[in-house]
């Protein structure tokens, strides 16, 4: 953000070019075309514009440079017949305080918008904080689109935590979506790292967030608060991921040149008590060398093209996968393929569907090898 500091000559917050320039060019162009007219015609009125224009893109200090310079061009001598009569002053000097203050005031509602916008940016990300680079033996890349334009935070939510039990991720899209749904990812959140390091098994961390669920709905007279999660471990010295489905859809499994969906079995979502009486079925897969896993939200698989159709991520995506340059099992997978390949899913899926009306979240993995 920029600063009026104590000059005053620049906006508060970075406007357009044409935005800034507009006032000279009406000056310029009002000043010109008078002096171009015949005698007689007069067009000097046409500067009261002047101000209320370098009000929208200037300061109050910059709003009086403007409309000193418009009233020296008023007041000037000419050599033809353009003579302000003493109302059209009154009038311009009217409209200049009336700039001069609504100036002032969009400077101050500026200031405490770039305030409350930062404290925003820093409570999100509190909650939802970028991911590193590695997790332990686990390379990881995110990619969060919030339904909500001018936020950074919704119903989804993903992590990667490392435990005594190993690297666990979580990937969850709670009821709702918007800033409304941010304080049950917040909860979630809590729950999920508390369990990372006292859970010694995927579904009991499952178990630990529907518990967390629960209690919370009961806390807020809010009976229906579910969410669908999808847990993954990558326990330490192994060459395999293990997964649990809470209701949410299935991972794909990339592979060389294919991908392929994980048959996760789904439980019940999170937050329906159900927990203890239905626990999760783990699933347990081996792993090869340059192996990536792909867990998304429904909100990829329910975007909708022109013609109604879902997204199809299953056929697109092995299409989208980028290689790194190297054949099927030559090395591990980078951080920079990871990070290329949620973005090419984006891409693709803005190109198919335009832009998301629900939250949108990827979570790309890929595990070293044990030695």
């Amino acid at each position: 953000m920029v600063d009026e500091g104590a000059s005053g000559l620049l906006p508060v917050a970075p406007r357009p070019l044409w935005q800034r320039a507009l006032p000279v060019v009406v000056l310029a162009a009002i000043t010109a075309a008078q002096l171009a007219t015949p005698n007689g015609v007069e067009l000097g009125y046409f500067l009261a514009a002047v101000p209320p224009l370098a009000a929208f893109a200037y300061g109050p200090l910059g709003t009086v440079v403007l409309a000193t310079v418009t009233f020296v061009g008023v007041l000037l001598p000419h050599t033809r017949d353009w003579y302000p009569h003493p109302g059209d002053i009154l009038t311009l000097a009217v409209v200049v305080v009336f700039s001069v203050v609504v100036a002032r005031v969009r400077q101050r509602r500026d200031h405490q918008l770039v305030t409350v916008r930062t404290v925003a940016e820093a409570a999100q990300l509190a909650v939802l904080p970028p991911l590193p680079a590695a997790v332990g033996p686990v390379r990881c890349a995110g990619l969060y689109q919030a339904a909500q334009r001018g936020t950074l935070v919704g119903g989804d939510f993903y992590d990667v935590r490392e435990g005594p039990h190993g690297v666990r991720a979580v990937i969850a899209d709670v009821q709702g979506h918007g800033l409304a749904a941010v304080g049950t990812v917040a909860s979630l959140l809590g729950a999920f790292r508390e369990a990372v390091l006292d859970e010694p098994t995927l579904p009991g961390v499952a178990a630990r967030l529907d518990r967390r669920l629960v209690t919370d709905a009961g806390a807020d007279g809010h009976g229906e608060l579910f969410a669908t999660a999808l847990l993954l471990e990558f326990p330490p010295g192994e060459p395999v991921v293990r997964v649990v489905s809470c209701g949410h859809p299935r991972p794909f499994l990339l592979r060389g040149r294919g991908a392929a969906e994980l048959a996760a079995e789904p439980a019940p979502p999170l937050g329906l008590g159900l927990a203890g009486l239905a626990p999760p079925r783990e699933l347990r897969v081996e792993l090869a060398e340059g192996d990536r896993i792909l867990a998304y939200t429904d909100g990829v698989t329910e975007a909708r093209d022109g013609a109604g159709a879902f997204y199809p991520l299953a056929e697109r995506l092995a299409a989208l996968a980028p290689r790194d340059g190297r054949a099927p099992g030559d090395g591990p997978a980078t951080r920079d393929g990871l990070v290329t390949l949620t973005e090419a899913v984006r891409d693709d899926l803005v190109r198919y569907a335009g832009r998301a009306k629900d939250d949108v979240a990827l979570l790309a993995l890929a595990a070293d090898r044990p030695r």
